[in-house]
């Protein structure tokens, strides 16, 4: 049986903990580092500066120093606290309880990135999701964490491009992802969850095709 049939199936058994683990993982995504350190501990808005992107590269590019480390704690901290809400909210499903967890994984994982990109308590406007995008990769499955993150980091040291290696990670996830995991719910979350880290690189893609796009640099701009 299908996981489609399977959760179908269940109703409400499966509609309580698939809501409980979207609100909850949700709002873990809404909690972003790099807006909460620089308004609230810098008082300067890392969003008015640079790209006006609430991520990790361009809070680095901007301030730098040690807080960028708190910044990627809370970016890691909130996708495994998201999957794990929503593995154990899933948990005892049985039939193929390892397939319902894989798909807890996948819907836990977009939602912490619809928080992360879209927060609903800094006006929708939040991260480009890749540091709690390849945590949640990690937690799904080794193999996928191997080709979204290999595939990352070479092309990031080969080109100084943080951006292409970002958009190697979200178009190569689904296709790993289906892979790993043939099923048509999964592959379907996939391609969300993947198709929503290349379109908020969409303003990088026109940087790097007219040869403006920033390189990165350990040390930052001043």
């Amino acid at each position: 049986m299908s996981l489609w049939h399977f959760l179908t199936e269940q109703g409400l058994d499966f509609c309580i903990p698939a809501l409980l683990a979207a609100a909850i993982a949700y709002f873990c995504g809404c909690f972003n580092g790099a807006v909460i350190v620089s308004k609230y501990i810098l008082r300067d808005d890392v969003r008015s500066h640079g790209s006006g992107n609430a991520g990790l590269t361009n809070f680095h590019r901007t301030f730098g120093g040690m807080l960028t480390l708190v910044v990627i704690l809370c970016d890691v901290l909130k996708a495994v606290i998201a999957i794990l809400a929503g593995v154990a909210l899933f948990r005892g499903m049985l039939l193929d309880e390892a397939a319902v967890l894989v798909f807890a994984k996948y819907w836990a994982g977009l939602f912490c990135l619809l928080g992360h990109m879209f927060p609903c308590m800094f006006h929708f406007k939040g991260g480009k999701g890749i540091l709690s995008g390849g945590t949640v990769a990690i937690m799904i499955d080794w193999r996928i964490a191997l080709v979204v993150w290999g595939g990352f980091l070479l092309l990031t040291v080969l080109t100084k491009y943080v951006s292409l290696g970002s958009l190697w990670a979200g178009a190569s996830f689904p296709f790993i992802s289906w892979y790993c995991y043939p099923d048509p719910v999964i592959v379907v979350l996939a391609f969300l969850l993947g198709g929503l880290v290349v379109w908020q690189h969409r303003t990088n893609i026109k940087r790097l095709l007219s040869g403006t796009e920033n390189k990165f640099s350990l040390r930052r701009k001043h």
